[in-house]
């Protein structure tokens, strides 16, 4: 059986027992695979690859004078013999990988400095934890790029969720992003960024990020789990959406021409619907939502060339919600007449 062996220094990173070597960047390339997250089925964890950035990595590396720090990697176990390790004297080792077997090393730290270099033979340093297992991985992912600049904050939320043991109590505005995300009720299902590759013929709304503050919004500003539990908070966020997506089912289904899922929209209308939980509790029913936001949309002009244009960042969310807040109480008045 035809083998490709990699000579190696073995030690430990802190409490993780790791392999450090060098080897072309053509034979690393081979030997591993990166694990992006797809969407439709929850598997993987990975941000979606990024071309561009990788060939910047493949121009630069070229240079002279050029460097870069080891890559990172994960021998996950098999029970197929795919790969051995070979112990020596002096804490050498011998990583033998059975050619047949197709990639073993999972790119844990390096798919965009890896991934446009499958022609190179540059040599490249790297570091390869042995026997991870993949939430073990998926965790020394998530605290490696937790600072990473441009890195999906959505992708790193769903790595918590995934990671987090009770995550209704732990992390309630991201269980309830989540509810809304996965639900087929919800008129969310299937239109959140979560990072990972796009699942096909979907037109993304928002991130899973911007959903999941916008409801921390909610949860401060109701102050709802002092009398609820996050599922019965869940619940209420799930029926305020799909009264949104009925009510003001025009803007809701042009996501491209409207603020209305945008951020500043999203905020704006869980801090409304924070408002219908305090006015009316245990009350509030999705039928009174739908009646109250049907009446908001006659008023609103929610296009990027109506009031709501430009507005961005905590002061722009201030102003957009006492815009409807505004308009709520002159219906109020109105109706009261």
């Amino acid at each position: 059986m035809p083998s490709i062996e990699i000579l190696c220094h073995s030690g430990r990173s802190a409490d993780r027992r790791v392999l450090l070597g060098f080897a072309p960047a053509r034979q690393l390339h081979a030997i591993s695979f990166p694990d992006i997250l797809d969407e439709r089925t929850g598997d993987g964890y990975q941000r979606r690859f990024n071309s561009s950035h990788s060939l910047d990595f493949r121009r630069y590396i070229r240079e002279e004078g050029s460097t870069t720090i080891p890559l990172t990697f994960n021998l996950r176990p098999r029970d197929d013999n795919a790969w051995r390790l070979l112990e020596a004297e002096h804490r050498s080792a011998l990583l033998k990988i059975d050619s047949d077997s197709g990639p073993v090393m999972a790119q844990v730290d390096c798919q965009h400095r890896l991934g446009h270099l499958a022609d190179l033979d540059v040599e490249l340093p790297f570091m390869c934890f042995v026997g991870l297992t993949v939430e073990e991985e998926m965790a020394v992912f998530t605290v490696i790029n937790r600072k990473a600049k441009g890195l999906n904050r959505s992708l790193l939320d769903f790595h918590d969720a995934r990671l987090c043991e009770d995550l209704a109590n732990d992390r309630p505005e991201l269980f309830i992003a989540l509810c809304l995300s996965n639900d087929p009720v919800s008129p969310w299902c299937g239109q959140l960024d979560v990072g990972g590759n796009r699942v096909s013929g979907m037109s993304r709304k928002a991130s899973l990020r911007t959903l999941q503050k916008a409801v921390r919004r909610f949860l401060q500003r109701s102050s709802i789990l002092k009398q609820r539990t996050p599922e019965e908070a869940a619940r209420v966020v799930l029926d305020f959406w799909v009264a949104v997506s009925i009510a003001m089912r025009d803007d809701w289904s042009r996501p491209r021409g409207s603020l209305l899922a945008k951020g500043v929209g999203v905020y704006a209308l869980m801090e409304i619907a924070a408002d219908m939980w305090r006015e009316n509790g245990a009350a509030l029913t999705k039928d009174l939502m739908i009646a109250q936001l049907a009446d908001l949309a006659g008023e609103v002009d929610w296009s990027s060339e109506g009031p709501l244009r430009g507005l961005g960042g905590e002061s722009g969310v201030a102003a957009a919600a006492s815009k409807l807040r505004e308009i709520r109480s002159r219906l109020t008045v109105r109706q009261a007449a």
